[in-house]
């Protein structure tokens, strides 16, 4: 199917196109009721605008960010603004996953960087530290 654009009317491959997507990336919004789905034109054809563009960058950016699809919505909701509390709720919430998923990150890391040392000041060792490690406590 090519993509054709007559002014503000876009096509999905188009739309695709200006949004920086693939054409199943916006069937797939459109399934999960992201994007609303244009009727048909004069023809087979649905004619798409540059709002739904910008509602798709709005839509990457904010995955971007590390919103789900399901917080997505929720802000798609709020997109002009005036519900500020909503707004700020559900960018704390998500905030609060990223801060306990950076604490879970720097534990890993703690962990992993341990078992490295142990494994570079004991080569001579009958079996890895990082595999034994990982292996976990062996039973008796």
């Amino acid at each position: 199917m090519a993509a054709t654009a007559t002014g503000d009317r876009l096509t999905i491959g188009a739309l695709a196109q200006a949004a920086g997507v693939g054409v199943e990336t916006v069937r797939y919004y459109q399934r999960r009721g992201l994007l609303a789905v244009p009727a048909r034109g004069g023809g087979a054809v649905r004619y798409y605008g540059r709002a739904d563009a910008a509602r798709i960058g709005f839509i990457k950016r904010a995955q971007a960010l590390g919103f789900t699809l399901e917080e997505v919505r929720g802000l798609l909701a709020l997109q002009d603004g005036t519900d500020r509390r909503s707004i700020r709720r559900i960018a704390a919430e998500r905030l609060a996953q990223i801060r306990a998923h950076l604490r879970d990150l720097r534990k890993m890391e703690r962990a992993l960087a341990a078992v490295l040392a142990d494994c570079e000041h004991h080569p001579q060792a009958p079996c890895c530290p990082i595999v034994a490690s990982i292996a976990g406590p062996t039973a008796p």
